[in-house]
């Protein structure tokens, strides 16, 4: 988990927000049938979130991130405030 946290303070945090997504919420979860970590970040609007995650510089860090998690998901959606799953 050492590594995994490492690559998101100096890589992975850095690079979202230089893409566009400005990082608002991470969880960790310790108990439980749920997702260890859950994260979240915002965008201008939708398109731009759209075009961000089409784009070759979100796909490499992607790729980057599969190397530390196993069964990534994600989701767009609209924002409303807190956070949501």
């Amino acid at each position: 988990e050492q590594e995994y946290f490492e690559f998101v303070v100096r890589d992975w945090v850095p690079n979202m927000t230089k893409l566009g997504i400005q990082p608002v919420d991470a969880w960790y979860t310790i108990y439980g049938e749920c997702p260890q970590i859950l994260t979240a970040g915002t965008a201008a609007d939708a398109g731009t979130m759209h075009r961000i995650l089409a784009s070759d510089d979100w796909l490499r860090q992607r790729q980057k991130l599969c190397e530390y998690v196993d069964n990534l998901n994600q989701k767009v959606i609209t924002a409303t405030g807190g956070f949501q799953l």
